[in-house]
């Protein structure tokens, strides 16, 4: 298996992607990797990563591949697809379509990602629009959250496909036999709701190979009511966003308050184990990034501010998404619809 990392892509570039890379080539003795950017930054990170005898000899599985041009977050993304052609992120979304990798991992401009994944790679034939979708913890578990971010004006027969390809991908990447699909609204009942998710509700209420559990307020998603939410990319967003932030604001209350005495700081001494099992049940780095479903090839977009293991987490992900053949499974979801309509 050989995947195509963008080592110039986010935060922490390119210490964070070579890094987690070594941890990816550490585990997996059958990967491949492709680490693109300027050449001679790419070398010298991974001379400076890869310092033992052992981590020297994991070097026969990478290749260094020169893209002297570097996408950042401050330009236009698609103007910037068109015209950096030398980039990692343009580069790696040609050779994955050419099938000359089977995956591709990039932290960097996420509106790059989905430009090279629409206009460079393509889309699955019966897409209208590939959609992001990280997993998020829902106390129990994760639930996948469809879309994020790539398309914040939506038709209802886009959410429908949304479903669909979130369905492929939980019953692949998590053995969920049967997902359950709900739709965020304003409301629980079917007449709730603006124009676009009440059009939404009626055809994913009709589709009989979903397993559509009807719409979820806000305050439900994280109480596990659903394994695929589905949503316009707009309100994912923020979705996303505010979880983040709350969960990052709350562990920090806790944090301040276990520390504000010392009867406080026995017990945060003695509970110090379950905070840690909390915090990385919460951490978005275990589960790696969000895929791009839709496309024409396993494209995986971990977090902009991710570290050396939630990088290497993406590529776990990515080699998932390949073995499982996640992209497969959705094209295939989508031709029975087709046929069925």
């Amino acid at each position: 298996m050989r995947i195509y990392v963008d080592a110039m892509g986010g935060d922490n570039a390119p210490q964070a992607p070579v890094a987690g890379a070594l941890e990816a080539l550490e585990k997996n003795r059958e990967l491949e990797l492709v680490l693109a950017g300027p050449e001679k930054t790419v070398s010298q990170t991974v001379d400076s990563v890869f310092q033992t005898e052992e981590q020297k000899k994991l070097l026969n599985r990478v290749t260094i591949v020169d893209c002297p041009e570097v996408i950042t977050n401050e330009e236009a993304p698609v103007m910037a697809v068109r015209h950096k052609k030398q980039s990692a992120i343009v580069d790696g979304m040609l050779k994955l379509r050419d099938g000359e990798v089977d995956a591709f991992v990039s932290a960097g401009s996420t509106g790059a990602v989905l430009a090279g994944g629409m206009f460079r790679l393509g889309r699955l034939h019966g897409v209208e629009r590939p959609a992001l979708a990280p997993l998020l913890p829902n106390g129990k578990d994760f639930f996948l959250l469809i879309d994020c971010g790539a398309n914040v004006d939506c038709r209802p027969e886009y959410l429908h496909q949304f479903a669909q390809m979130g369905t492929a991908y939980m019953q692949t990447m998590r053995g969920v036999a049967n997902p359950r699909v709900g739709l965020v609204n304003n409301g629980a009942e079917a007449e709730k709701g603006c124009a676009l998710t009440k059009a939404a509700y009626e055809i994913l209420s009709a589709d009989d190979k979903l397993n559509f559990v009807g719409n979820v307020e806000a305050r439900e998603i994280t109480h596990d009511s659903a394994d695929v939410i589905v949503c316009d990319g707009f309100v994912g967003n923020v979705i996303l966003k505010f979880m983040e932030g709350v969960s990052g604001t709350l562990m920090g209350m806790i944090k301040r308050e276990m520390l504000a005495d010392t009867r406080s700081k026995i017990g945060a001494l003695l509970a110090k184990p379950a905070f840690r099992r909390v915090k990385k049940s919460m951490d978005y780095g275990e589960v790696g990034g969000a895929p791009l479903l839709g496309v024409s090839g396993n494209v995986v977009k971990a977090h902009g501010s991710c570290n050396a293991h939630a990088f290497a987490c993406a590529i776990y992900q990515a080699e998932k998404m390949v073995t499982g053949d996640v992209v497969g499974k959705i094209e295939k979801q989508l031709v029975c619809t087709a046929h069925a309509e």
